[in-house]
């Protein structure tokens, strides 16, 4: 079989590291995959109000959109492992890209929410099955030699998706209509699915595990995490625990993860082995992909929010004001493969998060005012920090496990940054509503009747509406609570940039104790 080198040094390369191209263009295909699934959840959130429209959906509906896709995903991340051993990737992948071709076809179809709704949970439990795939065939197929090249691509793909998501899901909305967010997908899901089914050949099924399938455990797995998405997605909305669902659901997530970890400690055969968890290097990285899923998806939250309600951007505007930031990791992703194979990991994590902390504590100084070029830096400061921390995370996490363990692991892995974003966007939303409202009450405090700078701004106001004679005073008094709310949110945007600041400050602190990783062994680079 003809076989290629990544990278190759001058002179013939070592046997152990020559890789055959099928499994090359396999790899590949798999990552084409993976970016679909992570890009498919941002085109969508950018332009649930043209869906909404489409669909003649309430506001509450709309948001199942979304909801019903990330539980579905979360339940089916840390699951994939277990079925990718029992079918063999070949099998697994080729399904798993398969389903969420025909779901994202039968999304575009959809004449109701329901069917919606319906269509979008298939398509998340279907296409969750492809993102850990290819962190585990990036650790399997190639040996330690390789990681450079490889670890770079799949970071690049695992954060670009999110990134670029609401320019691509802004471009398509309004260029032809809300079914091409989905439609988009079809001719790149057949390309995938024809090459994972002809080209991937580097593991073998093992069968026995489908009849020692733990269905308990799976129904705890899923009580558990769908119960803890859709409170972390829905608390802010329903208002936490003064809400009945809120409650229900929070009860159900209790006793689902009593069920879960009962049978993944106590199994021989668990859907979910989360002793990997042993492993000290594997353990730190996946705090470290928690906290960067915060950052990675709550940062992809707070601009468009901003730019939508404080300068009234639409999707298009938004996704090209953001683009800059996708722009800075694809840059940053070759420089960022270079660095892995000199620099400590350690080091590269420390400048990585001190870039992103910078950025995030630049954006806490934010005024109404802000536009492209004040965001500008920021968001390069984002984007090289998220490569320059992501490529080490994961040769930290998954480059010094044994081949038998990293599916499951790297099912565990991406949980853990998806759960992290979850989490993060809960505590965003919540801090945003409990911050404006201090705020608000210390801006009414400075525009209270009696003070002076306020009586006259108020003066001034109703001149301007001199033309309405009685009702003048009536909208000036309106007009300066709009602006008081305005700049109360404005001033809580910049208390989570804070927030999320401290937080990769802790990084950079936390970084300084990882002992230095071992390296990997050397079955990790076998392909069985």
């Amino acid at each position: 079989m003809a076989t290629a080198t990544l990278n190759a040094p001058a002179g013939a390369p070592p046997a152990s590291d020559a890789i055959p191209l099928r499994r090359i263009f396999a790899f590949i295909a798999m990552v084409f995959g993976m970016f679909m699934a992570i890009l498919d959840i941002q085109i969508v959130s950018a332009s649930l109000a043209e869906i909404q429209a489409g669909l003649s959906a309430s506001s509450d509906e709309i948001a199942w959109v979304q909801t019903a896709y990330l539980i579905a995903e979360v339940i089916m991340i840390p699951l994939s492992g277990y079925l990718s051993r029992a079918l063999s990737t070949r099998v697994f992948f080729s399904i798993a890209a398969a389903g969420f071709t025909i779901s994202s076809v039968l999304c575009a179809q959809a004449s109701s929410i329901n069917e919606m709704i319906l269509w979008r949970a298939v398509q998340g439990f279907i296409g969750g099955g492809m993102i850990p795939g290819v962190f585990a065939a990036a650790f399997t197929i190639f040996p330690p030699s390789k990681r450079p090249i490889v670890s770079p691509i799949i970071g690049l793909v695992a954060t670009l998706a999110p990134t670029i998501g609401p320019t691509v899901g802004g471009y398509l909305s309004h260029a032809f209509s809300w079914h091409w967010l989905f439609l988009v997908n079809v001719v790149p899901g057949i390309a995938v699915t024809i090459a994972a089914w002809t080209l991937i050949d580097f593991d073998k099924p093992d069968r026995g595990l489908l009849k020692r399938f733990d269905w308990l455990g799976l129904a705890g797995m899923a009580a558990f995490l769908g119960s803890l998405e859709y409170v972390l997605e829905e608390g802010t909305r329903l208002d936490w625990f003064e809400s009945h669902e809120i409650v229900f659901f929070s009860v159900v997530m209790v006793f689902g993860a009593v069920l879960f970890f009962w049978r993944a400690l106590t199994r021989e055969d668990p859907l979910v082995d989360l002793y990997a968890f042993r492993n000290r290097n594997f353990a730190f990285g996946s705090l470290f992909s928690f906290c960067m899923g915060i950052g990675l998806y709550g940062l992809t939250y707070l601009y468009p929010v901003y730019l939508g309600r404080i300068r009234g951007y639409d999707a298009l505007m938004i996704g090209e004001t953001m683009f800059v930031t996708g722009l800075a990791m694809f840059l940053t992703a070759p420089i960022a493969g270079r660095l892995s194979a000199k620099l400590d990991p350690r080091i590269m994590m420390i400048i990585g998060f001190s870039a992103f902390a910078l950025g995030t504590w630049i954006v806490s100084h934010i005024t109404a005012d802000w536009d492209f070029y004040e965001l500008l830096l920021p968001q390069i400061l984002r984007g090289c920090g998220l490569m320059l921390c992501m490529v080490p995370i994961n040769n930290v996490a998954l480059g010094t496990l044994p081949p038998q363990q990293l599916k499951n692991a790297s099912g565990l892995y991406n949980l853990t940054r998806n759960l992290g974003g979850a989490v993060g966007l809960a505590v965003i939303n919540t801090m945003l509503n409990t911050r404006t409202d201090v705020h608000i009450t210390r801006l009414h405090e400075w525009v209270a009747a009696g003070r002076q700078v306020a009586e006259e701004a108020l003066a001034n106001t109703a001149q301007r509406f001199g033309d309405f004679g009685d009702a003048a005073n009536t909208m000036a008094l309106a007009l300066l609570n709009q602006r008081a709310h305005k700049q109360a949110l404005i001033m809580a945007f910049g208390d989570v940039f804070l927030g999320l600041t401290a937080i990769f400050a802790c990084l950079v602190v936390l970084s300084l104790f990882l002992s230095k990783p071992k390296p990997a062994p050397t079955g990790a680079g076998g392909g069985h």
